[in-house]
């Protein structure tokens, strides 16, 4: 039987990448994003069918997820992809954009979670695998409190779910990526700034090089992303939490061998 996975913003980036992979495996994909009507890559899969979704809008959510099952009969993974980057100095954020970071990247599971579960419940099983960041595990740069916030509240919200799904037979898998090649992150990045405040000036303009001028000693293979979902996605691998690339892996493992008063000063250095 053909197996089917919803993934979340799959308009650009990983998002898209994970779609057409699955699509190229033989996997029906529901691919949704906010603005289908300018997609024009993965209309050419036959086994991709596009729906409109902002993740924070909880009616869009509930009916492409019945649409979605009314086109493929039964889905069994969704993909937790969508979300967003507000940086800078937390005393320059607008209130607005506090609780946008807060909408995407936590509600957005959320609201997807929700609508899946009663199908999941009537199938006996089904899988969210949802992907954060390594920066939902530890910090590392300044200006990223409200990123690293939510990313962190995902973290917890997984490790919570697990104990009243799995009686259920439903799994949850979380993906902690760092930087990839042609994620278009800094496209999608709200900046908080004050022009007529400077005392943040050195510590913002560190993170923007740091961020602008990263090099493949930071940013990892996307591919390298998409695989190690795919392979959660069909069991190959059963990790609760799947860590991937070479600067995740780095700064977890500095993180576990030193007390966090150490880890801390050590990042803030980086960046003094």
């Amino acid at each position: 039987m053909t197996k089917s996975v919803f993934i979340t913003g799959t308009s650009t980036g990983l998002g898209k990448l994970t779609a057409i992979y699955f699509a190229q495996q033989g996997w029906n994909v529901a691919a949704t994003m906010r603005s289908p009507e300018k997609e024009t890559e993965l209309t050419q899969y036959s086994n991709i069918k596009i729906f409109p979704v902002d993740v924070t809008n909880v009616d869009q959510v509930k009916a492409a997820t019945e649409a979605a099952i009314s086109a493929f009969g039964q889905l069994d993974v969704v993909v937790n992809n969508a979300g967003i980057g507000a940086y800078g100095p937390l005393e320059f954020a607008d209130e607005t954009t506090i609780d946008w970071q807060f909408a995407v990247n936590v509600r957005g599971p959320i609201n997807v979670i929700r609508a899946f579960l009663p199908h999941f419940r009537a199938h006996k099983g089904g899988m969210f695998i949802n992907i954060s960041s390594f920066m939902g595990v530890t910090t590392a740069a300044p200006t990223g409190s409200l990123y690293n916030m939510s990313k962190f509240a995902l973290e917890g919200l997984i490790e919570g779910l697990y104990y009243e799904l799995k009686p259920l037979n439903i799994d949850l898998r979380l993906i902690e990526q760092g930087g990839s090649a042609g994620n278009n992150f800094l496209a999608n990045v709200i900046w908080n700034e004050n022009p007529e405040i400077h005392d943040y000036d050195g510590i913002i303009r560190k993170t923007k090089d740091l961020m602008e001028n990263a090099g493949p000693d930071i940013l990892d293979d996307p591919q390298q992303i998409v695989e190690a979902i795919y392979a959660v996605a069909t069991h190959q691998s059963t990790q609760f939490r799947t860590l991937v690339g070479t600067m995740g892996k780095s700064l977890m493992a500095l993180r576990n061998s030193v007390p966090i008063e150490e880890y801390l000063e050590h990042i803030a250095a980086n960046f003094a």
